[in-house]
């Protein structure tokens, strides 16, 4: 049973990576690829957007610092790839997502393509990235990065690289916020309060 951090109105948070920890746990991430891609210029990075794209960008940045070579890195959108997009009950915590920009400013065909994510759930978000690349090309290969893995698969889809595993009920919540988009770095799992 996970205790400790903050109490809200929702039900309370806990803090399961600050800063510090955030960026010792991508460049465990940032090494793992390196490891398992023995042609790092072969390699790039796609970040689902939303807080994959900047997950991505640090990993790339990372590798250029520890391994002298930055591989290319791209942004996915998958909003229309979804298979589930109009079953989500409007007012609901997950609402109809926004649409965001992609760009794929490489040749996709013969690389390892790193997908990037920050929290993976259900698996939907993945195969709908992976429909969404594969009009890019075909490349050699497809790996997957995520900052958390929190369990329900609906697909069989499993991470290559894993930041932290979180065991999550389907009314806990995880949320990753990032400098460059919410002024924190911090990995949160939010609680709900049980409805009265």
């Amino acid at each position: 049973m996970l205790s400790g951090g903050a109490t809200g109105a929702e039900g309370g948070e806990k803090v399961l990576l600050d800063g510090g920890r955030l960026r010792r746990t991508l460049t465990r991430i940032a090494h793992e690829i390196a490891e398992q891609s023995p042609e790092l210029g072969d390699l790039a990075l796609v970040g689902i957007q939303r807080r994959g794209v900047e997950l991505a960008a640090r990993l790339a940045d990372l590798l250029a610092e520890h391994y002298g070579i930055r591989p290319p890195t791209g942004a996915i959108d998958i909003t229309f790839y979804r298979d589930d997009i109009d079953t989500r009950v409007p007012g609901s915590a997950y609402d109809q997502p926004v649409v965001h920009s992609t760009s794929v400013p490489f040749a996709v065909e013969g690389r390892t393509i790193v997908l990037v994510d920050d929290v993976l759930f259900t698996g939907r978000t993945i195969r709908a990235a992976i429909d969404a690349l594969f009009d890019y090309g075909r490349p050699s290969a497809v790996r997957l990065a995520v900052l958390v893995d929190r369990g329900h698969r609906e697909l069989p889809i499993r991470p290559d690289f894993v930041g932290k595993n979180v065991p999550t009920s389907r009314s806990e919540r995880i949320s990753v916020r990032l400098v460059e988009l919410d002024g924190v770095d911090e990995v949160v799992l939010e609680r709900r309060a049980p409805a009265e």
